[in-house]
């Protein structure tokens, strides 16, 4: 395959798109999905073969659009609407009224700030091509990053690219992508691997799922180019057997890729070859963790060793093995295709580019979002979100799933990167954002976030098996009313105890909830022991207020 071959996939591709007249698109991701949109996508097509419109219509199944909170979603792109809830018996009518517009839908308008005050660069497919056809995707510019580096760049010159961007590991720790592939590519002539980490397992958290359902070969065409660039000749995607619909859409896309040369043996002539397996993960959140996620692909028992050696050093079967996760692969073409200093001066002066967040909770416009770094938590909540519904009032959101923390409306300006959310006892995580109102229990959230932590604890080391359920088991008698002051003190102390001593990130961030929910919160803790007395009552939890004799009488 060369770069004249692909531009030809792509010109003929665009060409028998540009003869219809109506482009209609319908969201077959997995949340629209669940609401029977493939129905409705039938429904349509059924509409135009019936009407006789199959030579100005053109219905396609696309990704995620984003407002998943509105789905199914159906989009006109000649002419910009976007229809929410569509149902397979009043989706005929879209067809009926391309030309005036179906006035009797509901119609999503566009040019609000949840679609205008987003950035997209991991999702700029997403919502318009088919994720199951490949020249829908060299259409939009697909494999020209790796055709090119493969032809016109050294390995050292795509490294250094990712490096002058200041592209950082999306999957929570932020460690600089370029540096970390730099270390693999020192290795030396030897057997490399390179994982893409899918293993998405915060609760709430989608934005892994959505990518690679809407758009698996961005995520290939990052890996291809990460492999050049460090000298690996195999690659694995782990990803969480529970999302049936994004292993589908991934072997499909792995077939087509070798099928043009792509992926396989001697990639564009050269003397590359890059091959790509599937591995499921059967839903062990500590395999998230890069040496447990190694493990479970060798066939063991998914549980973390120390490191070092870091994976970078000896990783999958001993070798050198680069590991990111779906977001980090799918920057890297865009990066190629329109160089390191447009990235770069995207987001803030250390967390560059975008982010994708999948917003989720007490807010008016659940779904998949990309921003730009360095916007502020306001800005996400109350203008791309649509503020808090039924007239409740903003209280928190918890960002980075259970290894992130709950920050309170006092810091809702603070910036949206790496450092600022550090600085606030939060982190950012994979990108789950769980926003809650004035009805939620603080030390119920907690209690729910440790419940998790203990539950998904591996059990290798002791501070993390032991200390997560002792303090679950606290947190139980805080929200029952059966806790003293003694019991929080214990709890602050195993706080302590179980971040600096557990193996892994999972239990060196268990109690992060649970610190910052003490932080910002500790009324509510006070409040819960002193058995409902005080400026807090909580129903959530059942606590009755304890109401003074001269008061009752």
């Amino acid at each position: 395959m060369t770069i004249e071959e692909l531009r030809k996939i792509g010109e003929t591709e665009r060409a028998a798109q540009k003869k219809y007249q109506h482009h209609v698109h319908v969201c077959i991701a997995a949340g629209c999905l669940s609401s029977a949109s493939d129905h409705v996508c039938d429904a349509l097509k059924k509409e135009v073969a019936e009407s006789g419109m199959q030579s100005e219509v053109l219905v396609k199944g696309v990704g995620c659009m984003g407002l998943c909170s509105a789905g199914p979603l159906v989009s006109v792109e000649t002419d910009g609407k976007m229809y929410a809830n569509v149902t397979p018996e009043v989706a005929p009518e879209i067809i009926r009224n391309l030309d005036t517009g179906a006035d009797g839908l509901q119609e999503c308008p566009t040019n609000v700030p949840f679609f205008e005050r987003q950035k997209k660069i991991v999702l700029e497919n997403s919502g318009r091509i088919d994720p199951e056809r490949i020249e829908d995707y060299i259409a939009s510019d697909g494999y020209s990053a790796l055709v090119n580096a493969i032809a016109e760049m050294t390995p050292r010159d795509v490294i250094d690219e990712i490096i002058r961007s200041g592209l950082r590991g999306r999957g929570g720790a932020g460690y600089p992508t370029g540096l970390k592939w730099s270390t693999i590519a020192k290795t030396g002539e030897q057997e490399k691997y390179v994982i893409c980490n899918a293993d998405e397992g915060d609760p709430g958290a989608f934005m892994d799922r959505a990518v690679l359902e809407s758009d698996p070969h961005r995520v290939l065409e990052g890996m291809a180019i990460a492999a050049f660039a460090v000298g690996a000749q195999k690659g694995f995607i782990y990803v969480r057997a529970e999302y049936p619909l994004a292993v589908k859409h991934l072997k499909t896309a792995i077939k087509q890729a070798e099928r043009l040369g792509l992926l396989g043996n001697n990639i564009c002539g050269s003397r590359f070859s890059f091959h790509v397996d599937i591995r499921l993960g059967a839903g062990a959140f500590v395999c998230g963790e890069e040496t447990a996620l190694i493990a479970s692909i060798e066939g063991k028992r998914g549980t973390p060793r120390p490191r070092p050696p870091y994976p970078a050093e000896e990783g999958l079967w001993g070798c050198p093995t680069l590991i990111n996760n779906v977001e980090t692969f799918a920057n890297v073409a865009p990066i190629l295709r329109n160089g390191a200093d447009w990235f770069a001066a995207i987001g803030t002066e250390k967390s560059k580019g975008t982010k994708v967040f999948a917003l989720a909770g007490r807010v008016n416009n659940t779904g998949l979002i990309e921003v730009p770094m360095g916007i502020t938590l306001r800005e996400i909540i109350h203008e791309i979100g649509g503020g808090i519904p039924d007239g409740k009032r903003y209280k928190a959101v918890q960002t980075g799933g259970p290894s992130g923390g709950c920050i309170p409306e006092q810091h809702l300006d603070s910036p949206v990167d790496y450092e600022s959310l550090k600085r606030i006892g939060s982190i950012m995580g994979s990108g789950g954002m769980i926003v809650m109102d004035e009805t939620s229990c603080m030390v119920d959230v907690a209690k729910y976030f440790m419940e998790f932590c203990m539950s998904e604890s591996c059990g290798k080391c002791v501070p993390c098996r032991a200390g997560t359920a002792q303090m679950h088991g606290i947190l139980e008698k805080i929200t029952s009313g059966e806790a003293t002051a003694a019991d929080l003190a214990l709890l602050e102390e195993l706080c302590d105890l179980v971040m600096n001593t557990s193996l892994c990130g999972l239990g060196q961030s268990a109690p992060n909830p649970v610190l910052t929910t003490l932080r910002y919160f500790r009324d509510e803790y006070q409040s819960h022991i002193r058995g409902g007395t005080g400026i807090h009552v909580c129903v959530a939890c059942g606590i009755t207020p304890q109401v003074p004799e001269e008061v009752a009488k």
